[in-house]
């Protein structure tokens, strides 16, 4: 494995998740401040959209206009070029527990995954669905009985998702067909035992990987946060651990990105816990970077 020095990009956040790199500089949600904001290659942030509904997952449409998840009511967003903020879908009917992570396609097609279940109000895990948004913002359900999808990745060629299952501890990988319907689901990579659902507190001690944000790179492997082993690890196809860069002590890691201007960066969102309740008022999170050989792939 690698050694990785981690520098310090930016501080102050509450809890940061769903890293991009687009045009020139990072963005990213910020679950608890409300906001979506920039930030420069030397740290400089810029906030560029308030999110009440909670910001999570980033995209953009072939036009130019920025999707963006809103977590706790259950919309994507449609930010055009001019600022102007739509509703471009709401899933409220499609989903339970909050809205999470999703990436969005080189046709405009968003893949969206959800909790399936109410994590902070300590609800008992339940499978959840993912859910297709057309460009036209019609919606239907993807995929069904996945284990808390989160971060999701397309390959360069368009015709596979892989999808993380933080409880499932794996990654799940479709073909995209021509009309968007997902075929052909197959394992990707199987970190650990697949848990077996019980109440929240005998289901998550049996989660010792949770796949959470991630991206691809060129050599076809996947970065992924592990927001359970505080690390960031990059994971061959079939499940091997190939590289693991463990986050300072006191932080766990929740999501990651390649980025800059070589697709060499990896970007880290890091913060304490993923509590809401200790995270909220506090201002703990940060983002770092490192540097790793294989540039970024495919989307996000």
């Amino acid at each position: 494995m690698s050694e990785h020095t981690l520098s310090t990009l930016l501080e102050g956040g509450a809890f940061f998740e769903g890293p991009r790199w687009q045009g020139d500089r990072w963005w990213v949600s910020d679950f608890y401040r409300g906001v979506v904001s920039t930030v420069t290659p030397d740290g400089h942030e810029e906030q560029v959209l308030a999110v009440e509904g909670q910001p999570s997952g980033i995209g953009w449409m072939p036009d130019g206009s920025m999707l963006v998840v809103s977590m706790r009511d259950h919309r994507v967003l449609r930010v055009s070029e001019d600022g102007a903020v739509a509703t471009h879908a709401d899933l409220t009917d499609l989903c339970h527990g909050h809205l999470n992570d999703m990436v969005v396609d080189s046709t405009g097609r968003a893949w969206v995954g959800s909790f399936g279940f109410d994590l902070m109000g300590g609800e008992d895990p339940a499978p959840a669905r993912l859910v297709r948004v057309d460009p036209d913002g019609r919606a239907e359900v993807a995929a069904e009985h996945l284990l808390f999808p989160n971060g999701s990745v397309v390959t360069p060629d368009g015709l596979t998702l892989i999808v993380g299952e933080t409880l499932g501890c794996r990654y799940t990988a479709f073909t995209i067909d021509e009309d968007g319907t997902l075929s052909d689901r197959r394992p990707w990579a199987r970190l650990a035992p697949t848990p077996e659902l019980g109440t929240l507190e005998e289901t998550l001690p049996q989660v010792t990987v949770g796949p959470d944000g991630c991206a691809l790179d060129v050599e076809g492997h996947i970065w992924s946060a592990d927001a359970i082993g505080g690390r960031c690890i990059r994971i061959a196809p079939g499940g091997d651990v190939v590289d693991d860069l463990r986050a300072p002590e006191g932080l766990g890691i929740f999501a990651c990105m390649l980025g800059g201007d070589d697709g060499r960066t990896l970007l880290l969102c890091a913060a304490p816990d993923f509590q809401e309740h200790n995270r909220r008022d506090a201002r703990e999170g940060v983002l770092l970077t490192a540097r790793v050989d294989a540039p970024h792939a495919g989307l996000p």
